[in-house]
């Protein structure tokens, strides 16, 4: 494949991921400021479940907002102040929206086979987080951008997991509890199968370069 068909390929990849980032972004903080809906189970569960639901929603939209520009080599190299301020308040999205994540995985709907699965996403995304901001510290800057595009891709898992249940609720009309467990493992186990996917494509010469020029 021409290299400027990679580049074209690659653009068009992070254009639509950072508009999918910013839409469910706008989409939790638009949440925070609605009103009370009974329409659907998972509307009913929010509104019994406490204060772990706006905070996991601003959390994870802060987080979802923040997630394509850290991930953006230009702004890294123009302005690498303004990306350790966007790494600080992105960590601080991780950690208020993975702590209530792990609290709202206790009031899942499906009970443990949905739970269990948003618990582990939680932890993961905690812990992965956590371990690039160590390399990141320790001046380890290649093994900290492998790791934070690891922790974005468990970020991303909100985009995903709206797409699965679009696709299972909307389109194939299959039951709600059968898509919503099957999503609560899926939206962040491909994720992270895709993104370690990308992090070896690196390791070409050819995609990297058109990588670069894109970021």
């Amino acid at each position: 494949m021409a290299i400027g068909v990679r580049e074209t390929m690659v653009r068009s990849a992070g254009a639509l991921f950072a508009l999918a980032c910013t839409a469910v972004a706008a989409y939790a903080f638009t949440f925070l400021f609605r009103g009370f809906t009974a329409a659907g189970p998972l509307a009913r569960q929010f509104a019994i479940s406490g204060l772990d639901v706006p905070a996991h929603f601003f959390g994870g939209g802060l987080a979802l907002l923040l997630a394509p520009w850290q991930m953006s080599q230009r702004l890294r190299r123009r302005w690498p102040t303004l990306h350790r301020i966007g790494g600080g308040l992105y960590t601080g999205g991780v950690l208020i929206g993975g702590l209530a994540g792990l609290s709202l995985a206790r009031h899942a709907q499906g009970g443990w086979a949905s739970g269990s699965g948003f618990a582990l996403l939680a932890l993961a995304w905690l812990g992965v987080t956590a371990t690039g901001i160590a390399h990141a510290v320790r001046g380890h800057h290649e093994a900290h951008r492998r790791w934070m595009w690891r922790s974005v891709a468990l970020t991303a898992s909100a985009v995903t997991l709206r797409i699965t249940l679009g696709l299972g609720l909307g389109m194939l009309h299959l039951p709600f509890l059968t898509v919503y467990v099957f999503a609560a493992w899926s939206c962040w186990t491909i994720n992270l199968a895709i993104c370690e996917t990308l992090l070896r494509t690196r390791f070409d010469p050819a995609l990297a370069s058109a990588v670069r020029v894109a970021q």
